[in-house]
């Protein structure tokens, strides 16, 4: 049996890398879905705890191990983003 596994379409990187990229990716979508919430209800708990615990990974030495983004980089690019949408 030579079955290829099922793949990211978004994520086209090998191995490990695939794994690191869509980590990250989807700590990304998560924050810019957090932020929208809480545009939408300034007083949703939840979304200001995800948006914490988002900016904590992306400051974190396992974020570091995972790629060389610029957290900050990233973030503000995020940031811009959940506005825009």
């Amino acid at each position: 049996m030579n079955a290829e596994p099922a793949r990211n379409p978004g994520n086209t990187a090998p191995g490990w890398e695939g794994l690191a990229n869509g980590i990250v990716i989807q700590a990304a979508v998560d924050y810019v879905k957090a932020q929208k919430k809480l545009r939408a209800d300034p007083g949703r708990k939840d979304a200001r705890k995800a948006i914490a615990e988002i900016e904590a990974f992306f400051h974190s030495a396992w974020f570091s191990v995972l790629t060389e983004a610029d957290p900050d980089v990233l973030l503000e690019r995020l940031r811009r983003e959940s506005k825009a949408a």
